[in-house]
């Protein structure tokens, strides 16, 4: 599903012009008023394209009175450049200020970047980060210096398993009953293959061993 700008500028030429040019891409919500801006933004669009100087309820007031119940980014359109404005606008919620007369190509390129942040920020998200290696548990992803690790399924969970764990010690058959169960029907040797694996896997980006053997014992996250 595409996602929903609302347009708010008295000025019906801006809001047919913003309407034409976002519509290919997003769904476009129109409002030429504050009370019309604060009805329609109980849509819950997910970013605000608003004009500061409007007659009766201005810009100011409009976020002043939508910012506590809408968490999505608004953009005042504004021909104010001075820094007062500036302040009181990011005061009262405003995310960026966007100086008419504007280049739309700009204001799409900004649209677009408020709207991933808001993407990223939503997502949900478990990551750890072990000095260069970052593990991503939601999206079962390594990576090391930036650069993605390929891991199959049970690396993957070995990995997991002791990095959330760190300085932990665990023998190859525990690792194998909480990766296969126990009703696996291989072997904790198996354990050692994998391990082997993903040692491999991470020496091609890095020197650091990060998963320490303690001899007798077992395996440990050495993050």
């Amino acid at each position: 599903m595409s996602q929903t700008l609302l347009i708010v500028d008295d000025e019906g030429g801006i809001v047919d012009m913003l309407k034409a040019y976002f519509s290919p891409q997003y769904q476009v919500l129109t409002a030429c008023s504050g009370q019309e801006a604060i009805q329609k933004a109980e849509r819950q669009p997910d970013l605000i394209l608003l004009d500061i100087n409007m007659p009766g309820m201005d810009g100011m007031a409009v976020c002043q009175t939508i910012r506590a119940h809408v968490a999505c980014p608004i953009l005042f359109l504004t021909a104010r450049v001075e820094s007062a404005d500036q302040i009181m606008g990011f005061q009262a919620g405003a995310d960026d200020y966007i100086v008419k007369p504007f280049d739309l190509d700009e204001l799409a390129a900004r649209v677009a970047a408020h709207l991933r942040r808001e993407q990223r920020r939503n997502r949900p998200r478990a990551v750890r980060f072990f000095g260069a290696c970052a593990v991503d548990y939601s999206a079962r992803t390594v990576t090391l210096q930036g650069e993605a690790v390929p891991l199959s399924r049970r690396e993957f969970d070995i990995l997991e398993l002791l990095s959330l764990n760190p300085g932990q010690v665990f023998d190859r058959e525990r690792i194998y009953e909480s990766v296969w169960g126990i009703d696996g029907e291989g072997s904790s040797d198996t354990v050692m293959e994998h391990i082997r694996k993903i040692r491999a896997k991470l020496a091609r980006h890095t020197l650091h061993n990060y998963i320490e053997t303690v001899w007798g014992c077992g395996y440990r996250w050495n993050g």
